[in-house]
């Protein structure tokens, strides 16, 4: 395998395919949109063909979804990583989008996910792959095979299995960089756990009171809009793996093995993305759970304050008949101007309102429902 990086406007444009393997061509999407003509003019001159116009256009789009594409002489897989982002210094659209995420605030690990999509032209002996300026997956997978060029043993390792090992061709390595695109976004989870977990401990607490309803909100509608990426992801990646079939393969031992390990693979891809959804919609039914566990809670404490409040009304009922009673203005009344009255009529009232208490205590009417 013969990597071609990309490089000043003066970066000479390879020539010919090595005598064995295939040859790798990783541009940034500026550096793709600034050399086009050089880089069509090498592609036919190495594959006999370069790319339509269409497909030009969609390695061009960075708001692109997940979709698959072909023709006789090449296929087309745009995929959109889920990785984390780590440059300092955004592009134009990022930098609008943290402003967006800035007027309402959602979970920091959710503002750092990048989605940026990443094109590949897949031929039979070159692999172009087209990613977003400054690309932290393509530097990663670039480290990663050079190490693994040094390492003979895991070179020649048949069982590397995700972005590990040496690819064995074009198709076997659009793989692998979708794999390690893929698992990028399976290590976010914990971090994405747990917020999201501080959040429901919060929500289901009975003596908090929850207050970030806008970043609850915008991590939902985040995941939301991480669920709808990975179906498409999903569909462009099965859409590939059925094309797999089709593809005419030689009887040569090697050759058929080679075929069903790319097949092995893609479905391994097809496993972790079903993985991501999986865990994606768990976080959404957890979250949706805490805010109905919360709405419930808010509920029962309502009616705890209500069924208390009603019934001390109940006590302090009869006390003000009472007190209406020996309240009218009636010139001949029992008790009305003897010493003892008052006393006797306030230690009626007090035995009635405590009589009523116990009552409504044995009842449970002024007890918690928590207790």
């Amino acid at each position: 395998m013969q990597a071609w990086p990309e490089g000043s406007a003066e970066t000479p444009q390879p020539q010919a395919l090595p005598e064995q393997g295939f040859l790798w061509l990783a541009l940034s999407r500026s550096h793709f949109e600034q050399h086009l003509s050089a880089i069509q003019a090498s592609l036919q001159q190495l594959t006999g063909q370069s790319l339509v116009d269409l497909h030009v256009a969609d390695l061009l789009n960075g708001q692109l979804p997940s979709r698959y594409d072909f023709t006789s002489h090449y296929d087309l897989v745009v995929f959109r990583r889920l990785a984390q982002q780590t440059s300092t210094a955004p592009r134009h659209s990022e930098t609008k989008a943290a402003h967006a995420q800035g007027k309402r605030p959602g979970p920091p690990i959710l503002r750092r996910i990048d989605t940026s999509p990443v094109g590949f032209a897949v031929f039979e002996r070159v692999l172009l792959s087209v990613h977003p300026d400054d690309c932290a997956v393509r530097e990663a997978y670039a480290s990663r095979l050079l190490n693994a060029t040094s390492d003979k043993t895991l070179a020649h390792d048949p069982r590397s299995a995700g972005a590990r090992g040496i690819p064995l061709g074009p198709a076997d390595m659009m793989l692998r960089i979708v794999s390690q695109m893929v698992d990028a976004y399976l290590d976010l989870r914990r971090e994405l756990s747990r917020q999201l977990d501080h959040w429901q401990a919060e929500l289901i607490h009975p003596g908090a009171r929850f207050r970030r309803w806008d970043a609850l909100l915008q991590a939902r509608l985040a995941l939301h809009q991480l669920e709808d990426l990975c179906d498409d992801q999903h569909t462009a990646m099965l859409n590939w793996n059925e094309t797999l079939d089709d593809w005419v393969v030689s009887d040569d031992p090697t050759a058929l093995r080679e075929h069903e390990l790319l097949k092995l693979r893609c479905r391994d891809v097809l496993e972790h993305i079903d993985r991501v959804v999986h865990h994606v919609r768990r976080l959404e039914h957890n979250t949706e759970t805490a805010v109905q566990m919360h709405f419930n809670a808010q509920g029962n404490r309502t009616n705890d304050i209500m069924r208390t409040l009603t019934a001390l009304t109940a006590i302090f009922l009869p006390l003000n008949l009472i007190a209406a009673v020996f309240g009218m203005n009636f010139e001949f009344m029992p008790w009305l101007h003897k010493a003892s009255a008052f006393w006797w009529t306030l230690g009626g009232m007090v035995a009635v309102a405590t009589t009523l208490a116990l009552v409504f205590w044995r009842k449970r009417y002024l007890a918690r429902t928590g207790d």
